[in-house]
């Protein structure tokens, strides 16, 4: 439960994967349709290794956005605080590693 513990930003920061928000929604869309997918493959009694290898597909298709979404974080929050130097590139850089440590686990 810990694992969903989110970083506690000022809220007039914008998030960095604002300019490209419409892409990440129709990945996420399309991720969702695969889970639907999955779903129904379940109801329909499909046979096991070809259930396995949607889910494969769903979970690489997942750490794509993951890896995505990181390289926009560390492009633009990371940076721009490197930036600015001081406590926040800390912040900022631990943060990153913490969530590629995550990723690297999950």
């Amino acid at each position: 439960m810990s694992e969903l513990l989110t970083a506690q930003e000022p809220e007039t920061a914008m998030a960095s994967y604002s300019p490209h928000k419409d892409d990440f929604l129709k990945r996420l869309r399309r991720i969702e349709g695969q889970i639907r997918g999955l779903q129904r493959m379940v109801e329909q009694d499909t046979y096991c290794i070809d259930v396995l290898t949607q889910v494969s597909a769903a979970s690489r298709a997942l750490q794509s956005f993951a890896l995505q979404l990181l390289d926009e974080h560390v492009e633009c929050c990371v940076r721009d605080a490197i930036a600015e130097g001081g406590q926040e590139a800390n912040a900022k850089i631990r943060e990153a590693n913490q969530a590629i440590a995550r990723l690297v686990r999950s």
